[in-house]
This record gives structure tokens, C-alpha cells and sequence, in this order.
């Protein structure tokens, strides 16, 4: 049986209790279970000035929503072939995040499903790696900070500060995450990047000024399955982040480039986020 290899920089204390949540999620945890409280899925549509549309994502509010209560927000991206319902047909965040709170593993959070392909035609058809479909990808920047987040916080009771938002993804929602993460640490202190894709920017480029954010970032999370072919992205990330002391949690699982590495990876992540340390 392989053995998962991880490694966490505990320059700041708080990782260290990440070394017990670290591993394969228990057998189950994908799965609707009828005996617990189920969160809410909504599908919303807003302007974007970025595009000149609207667009649409996919809001899951946990279980005991209640509007008198101000959360935290975790934006979760797709992958180049995906769309704001690729999560929901393959990796059923809704289900993962509903046992986890049953299970009392979580802290309340808003999830917001966007759409990471900022075009007018944003659809995942024809050919997925013409250019202007992988532009619409870094295009998704501006979208994401001009227009969708602060749409997010005018309709949903959200905490509108870095401290209670987070971005993470797949793939190329990964190497989102990463670039718009590390690039906006203004907006985000809470980063996660499962199997990046090669969109990631060099980590120099992701990071230049690795003194300032040690202090800025909460949480950065990189992982990838060991039989992925683009663990190099990852790994090359994660030894910038060493030589420069920069804290972050490195996890190397047993997979490939699918959704049973990245529903794993949400399971562990999830119960990372808006923990005080």
C-alpha cells in the first residue's frame, strides 16, 4: 500500500496540528448520508463588468444557515474542462462538506462555485485549449475581485475582510488559486492548490516578496498525487517555499490527476480553514 508523503514548514505553530488531519479520508465521506442536515445549494447570476455579461456560480450554504450570522467564504475552482458544475457532477462538495459538519469537523463557511472561464462564452465546448479559453482563465482575476466577491458580500452575510476568505482549485482552477492567491494576499490568507496546472506561475513570480507574506498568509496548501504528471509544478512551488522559509503544508497522496485526489484534498483542506492559531 503506498504511503502518502507529506511534509509541513511549522515556522508557525498552528501547522503542526495539521500533521493529524493529513492522510486519506475515511471511507464514506463522499456519500449522501439522509440521516444528517444537508446545506442549501443556490445558483446565482451577476453582472460582470470584467466580461460585459452575466454570469452564474453555484453558492453551498451550510447546514443551520441563518442570515443573522456573518461567514467566512471558500471560492473552490474548476479545471480547464470544467465549469461552475464540475465540483457538484464530480466531486460532490456539497456531500463532503455536509458530513463534515455533522461530524463537528468543520468551521461554518459559505462555499462559492464560480465559473474560472471569464468569457462570454464561458462554456467547456469545442476546443478547451484555444487561446482565448486559456486567457479567459487569467482573465477570471479581475472577475473574480471586480465583480464576483463583492457581489458575493452584498447578497450572502459574509465577513468581508482576507482573514475569513480562501481560494482553492483543481488543476488549472489550482494554478488560479495560487497566482490570484499569492498575488492578491490583500483579499486572501487562506490558499490551496491541488495539482496545478501549468498555468502556475514561476514561484519567484508567485511570490517575490516571500518576507511580507510569511505574515499575511494563514494557510498555503499544496498538494498532488504521486502518479500525476504535473507533480513537478508542485514540487517546484513547494521548494521555493522551503528555501524561503515561507509556512505551507506539502502533500504528496497516493493518485493521479482525477477527482478522487481532489475530493481528498477538499476533505483535509476544509478543516483547515478559519482555524485560529
Amino acid at each position: 500500500m503506498k504511503k502518502a508523503l507529506f511534509t509541513v514548514l511549522a515556522l508557525l505553530t498552528g501547522y503542526v496540528a495539521a500533521i493529524a488531519q493529513t492522510g486519506q479520508a475515511p471511507e464514506g465521506f463522499d456519500q449522501l448520508n439522509t440521516s444528517i442536515a444537508h446545506g442549501k445549494l443556490d445558483t446565482v447570476t451577476y453582472d460582470s463588468k470584467t466580461v460585459g455579461v452575466k454570469r452564474h456560480a453555484v453558492v453551498y450554504l451550510p447546514p443551520n444557515y441563518n442570515k443573522q450570522k456573518k461567514y467566512p467564504v471558500l471560492y473552490l475552482l474548476h479545471g480547464i474542462g470544467g465549469d461552475e458544475f464540475e465540483w457538484l457532477n464530480q466531486g460532490r462538495p456539497e456531500r463532503i462538506m455536509d458530513n463534515l459538519y455533522a461530524q463537528k469537523k468543520v468551521k461554518d463557511m459559505i462555499v462559492v462555485l464560480p465559473n474560472g472561464r471569464a468569457m462570454e462564452n464561458d462554456r467547456a465546448t469545442g476546443d478547451i485549449m484555444a487561446k482565448d479559453k486559456v486567457a479567459a482563465f487569467a482573465n477570471f482575476e479581475r472577475d473574480l475581485l471586480d465583480d464576483l466577491i463583492p457581489f458575493i458580500e452584498k447578497q450572502y452575510p459574509v465577513i468581508s475582510n482576507r482573514e475569513s476568505r480562501a481560494l482553492a482549485g483543481l488543476s488549472m482552477g489550482g494554478g488560479q488559486s495560487l497566482n490570484f492567491g499569492l498575488g492578491n494576499l490583500g483579499k486572501f490568507a487562506w490558499i490551496g492548490g491541488f495539482s496545478s496546472a501549468p498555468n502556475t506561475k514561476m514561484p519567484d513570480q508567485l511570490l517575490p516578496n516571500h518576507t511580507t507574506a510569511k505574515d499575511q498568509i494563514k494557510l498555503l496548501w499544496i498538494s498532488c498525487g504521486d502518479e500525476d504528471r504535473l507533480l513537478g509544478i508542485s514540487e517546484r512551488t513547494r521548494d521555493y517555499m522551503i528555501e524561503h522559509k515561507v509556512p505551507h503544508i506539502f502533500y504528496k497522496e497516493p493518485g493521479k490527476h482525477d477527482f478522487k485526489v481532489w475530493k481528498n484534498d477538499l476533505y483535509l483542506f476544509s478543516q483547515l480553514l478559519f482555524v485560529k492559531k
